[in-house]
């Protein structure tokens, strides 16, 4: 702005007018600025269910009813997704692609693969149509809704109720809390899903429950004794492994 000096009435009034001027401009200022520092409209809230019979199915969510029968030999991610889809879709729910919940470490032949990058966004919905988690920050955080009544399988199964193994609650998942890959050369994930004999897995507790610390992780509690079938059996697992729907 150019300043004119005047003098007399005429000087008095080009000041007030300027002052005034100023003035709005400021205020225009402090609004617009407000504006665009306010926080983003929240999205709409997820729904805790959902109900049957809409366009697509609601699973987008489970626990394998069964493994492989080979231990931590799944046949690699490749042939866990495939699980993943054959089982969802003999449920009525193959309309969703399917992704096994599983981290595999950097070797080789190729870089490491976290879990949690495999699933898409969310939300997830077990077989009933409850809510799993809303997003990866809920499913990762302290506020999964991960449970023993939650956590089933695909045919709506308590997974302690499926086969013979008393207090089943071992799923594979080779990840830590956050859901991505272990780094080291310690293996955690029986030769990236490929192994019955050597090596070990990194498991979680479905259920959430157990004894010592850390035992309430759905994903991340502790390592198999071994990579077989009785090995996994032995502490507490089947092979299971989690599915997730990525759309």
């Amino acid at each position: 702005m150019t300043w004119i000096r005047r003098t007399g009435f005429d000087g008095l009034c080009a000041c007030v007018g300027a002052i005034l001027l100023l003035a709005a401009c400021s205020q225009t200022n402090e609004t617009q600025t407000g504006a665009a520092e306010a926080p983003a409209a929240s999205t709409q809230s997820v729904p805790p269910s959902l109900p049957m019979g809409g366009a697509k199915s609601v699973m987008t969510f489970f626990v394998t009813s069964r493994g492989s029968g080979k231990g931590g030999d799944l046949g690699g991610l490749t042939a866990a997704d495939a699980h993943c889809q054959a089982l969802a879709k003999a449920e009525g729910a193959g309309d969703h692609t399917w992704r096994a919940y599983l981290s595999t470490m950097a070797s080789q032949t190729g870089p490491a693969v976290n879990a949690r990058d495999r699933i898409g966004r969310g939300p997830w919905y077990n077989a009933e149509g409850t809510l799993i988690a809303a997003d990866l920050a809920q499913l990762h955080g302290g506020e999964t809704l991960v449970t023993k009544e939650t956590a089933v399988t695909e045919r709506l199964d308590p997974v302690n109720g499926v086969g013979e193994t008393p207090n089943r609650h071992d799923i594979l998942t080779g990840s830590q809390p956050d859901g991505t890959a272990f780094q080291g050369s310690e293996d955690m994930t029986c030769r990236n899903w490929t192994s019955s004999g050597m090596g070990r897995a990194q498991v979680g507790h479905h259920d959430r429950m157990g004894q010592g610390q850390g035992v309430n992780s759905w994903n991340s509690v502790h390592l198999s004794r071994g990579c077989s079938q009785q090995d996994l059996e032995s502490t507490g697992g089947a092979g299971l492994f989690y599915c997730f729907g990525i759309d």
